[in-house]
């Protein structure tokens, strides 16, 4: 029987889905659909409309989604948003699955998307369950090392209590932060999102509706790939992105 932890990658049509003759498409989508949003249209309605007339699969069509934004809002986003080198003696709050999970897609090789906002966002689908894969302690030793760089005063993991193996991945993050002698906490708590938009705390989050919520953010899988170098324990995050990372951050039209 075959024993090997799953991995978190590539779709199998992904390769065509997002090949590079598919971008200009895609970000002429991601635009329109921005367009509509601007005028108020409700997003289903619009994805809906923009998917069908540029013939988009579903997987595009949640890639698009999942990348765009009222032009306000995702002005909003990036002028909120800091680098790491600015969380010295402030305060952390990583939305935990959130993070994780999408530096674990980079680490696959998983498609991972650059929206409007300039998040980092990434296409798996994790509802309810969550999985440890191969690539789960190299993905947790790469924040860890990116943030004993940084020196947040505080760290701290929030985690979805209602999702399968949320304490096993909380008993994880906490023996490996004593292993490596890192200094954070890891909480399981029913809703991280109104946690982590409420609080004064520097957000480590991708999701769009905390990020319109709260008040400072940073990008971790970002701030991975402009330091490659935190990810000594693991593999080179940055060693190929073109393998797994798509830009859909602007360009296009709306004719």
């Amino acid at each position: 029987m075959d024993e090997r932890p799953p991995r978190r990658g590539r779709v199998a049509d992904d390769d065509r889905l997002f090949a590079p003759d598919q971008l200009p498409a895609l970000r002429e989508a991601a635009a329109d659909l921005r367009w509509l949003l601007d005028r108020d249209y409700a997003i289903d309605a619009a994805l809906k409309l923009v998917g069908d007339r540029r013939q988009l699969s579903k997987r595009q069509r949640k890639a698009i989604r999942r990348a765009t934004a009222p032009t306000a809002a995702a002005a909003d986003r990036r002028r909120r948003k800091i680098d790491a080198s600015a969380l010295a003696g402030r305060d952390l709050a990583i939305d935990g699955f959130n993070a994780l999970i999408t530096v674990e897609s980079a680490l696959s090789h998983g498609t991972v998307i650059r929206g409007q906002d300039g998040a980092l966002r990434d296409l798996a689908s994790v509802h309810g369950a969550y999985k440890q894969v191969l690539e789960t302690g190299f993905a947790i030793d790469a924040i860890g090392g990116l943030l004993a760089a940084a020196a947040p005063r505080t760290i701290t993991w929030y985690l979805d209590r209602p999702v399968s193996s949320s304490g096993r991945l909380r008993a994880h993050l906490l023996e490996r932060s004593a292993r490596r002698g890192w200094s954070w906490d890891a909480k399981l708590v029913t809703n991280p999102d109104a946690v982590l938009a409420r609080i004064s705390a520097v957000a480590a989050t991708s999701d769009a509706w905390i990020l319109d919520n709260c008040g400072a953010w940073v990008d971790l899988l970002g701030e991975l790939l402009a330091a490659p170098s935190a990810a000594a324990d693991g593999p080179a995050l940055a060693l190929r992105p073109d393998l797994w990372l798509v830009d859909l951050s602007g360009g296009g039209s709306t004719s």
